[in-house]
């Protein structure tokens, strides 16, 4: 970085010129102006006290200076620092009528919000939002950074106290209105973890295809919990796979935890370098003005040239 970068006024700084041409003049006069009875005798001169005057004369042009380096506005930079890339991560949760079924010591429903509250003390500076879906979708927390509001949604999506449209499965539905909703995130990673339990009532026969396109559009990988018995759809695991995810099947509670665990390793945060920015360094060239001045006004008291 050259020296100029650090003015925000550089053109200012062609006034130095003055207190340049003050200091020449201080320092390279010789001899004195008016000759005295006693300049003729025989006492030797002093060459430091000479060199001394010469220097407290200076003190003026100096104070000078620096009032134009203040003008001139200096500044510093500070070092380039790591920021944390937030990513915006995207919860569905399947809310249909088997998600109540039984799953270790409690149901699949409460299981599954157990794990993503576990998960979001592991991921503190993310943004989390949370959709709950059937048939239809319920966007029930925006994506934010405070999570508070995930720790009260259990008991009121609660599978079997919910409206019929609510009883199915679709899959594709919900992922594409994730999908809108991480749009409105332009900045950080965009992530959506599915949690089902069940066979989408519209993906299959290709329609998978548009959703993966649409999610590879916008960068947004899906990783999918399947909570419940068999193998998990195929075309389920299609859209986590060609997205950048994976599809998991726990086997028990434990097993929910240490998927959780895993997808946290696999979306690890990211940082990167910000740019040095910078602020106001006025503080040193004030102490050094100070200074300057408080030596003049000693100067002012004997340390300094006389007429002759």
């Amino acid at each position: 970085m050259e020296a100029l970068d650090l003015f925000r006024h550089r053109p200012v700084l062609m006034l130095l010129v003055v207190p340049a041409a003050l200091l020449y003049g201080t320092w390279a006069r010789r001899g004195r102006s008016v000759a005295l009875p006693f300049d003729h005798s025989g006492a030797r001169s002093s060459w430091i006290l000479a060199q001394t005057l010469k220097l407290f004369a200076s003190l003026p042009a100096g104070l000078l200076a620096i009032a134009i380096v203040l003008l001139a506005g200096p500044q510093s930079w500070s070092a380039p620092r790591s920021k944390r890339v937030l990513t915006n991560i995207q919860f569905a949760v399947d809310v249909s009528g088997s998600m109540g079924a039984k799953f270790g010591t409690g149901v699949r429903y409460d299981a599954a919000m157990d794990a993503i509250n576990s998960f979001l003390e592991a991921r503190k500076g993310d943004a989390f939002g949370l959709t709950f879906f059937g048939n239809n979708v319920l966007h029930w927390v925006p994506l934010t950074t405070d999570v508070s509001a995930f720790r009260c949604a259990p008991p009121f999506m609660k599978p079997g106290r919910l409206p019929p449209w609510f009883g199915g499965t679709e899959i594709g539905k919900a992922l594409l209105a994730c999908r809108k909703v991480l749009m409105e995130r332009e900045e950080g990673d965009r992530l959506i973890i599915l949690v089902s339990d069940g066979m989408s009532a519209d993906l299959g026969g290709g329609k998978e295809d548009e959703v993966i396109r649409l999610l590879k559009a916008e960068n947004i990988s899906v990783y999918t919990v399947h909570i419940a018995e068999g193998v998990i759809p195929s075309e389920i695991v299609r859209i986590a796979s060609e997205t950048g995810g994976e599809a998991f099947k726990p086997e028990d509670e434990s097993g929910l935890e240490r998927i959780f665990a895993r997808i946290d390793q696999m979306q690890m945060t990211r940082m990167e370098k910000t740019r040095a920015e910078a602020a106001d360094d006025y503080l040193p060239w004030c102490v050094a003005g100070l200074v300057l001045l408080g030596m003049t006004l000693l100067a002012g008291f004997g340390l300094r040239y006389t007429p002759w």
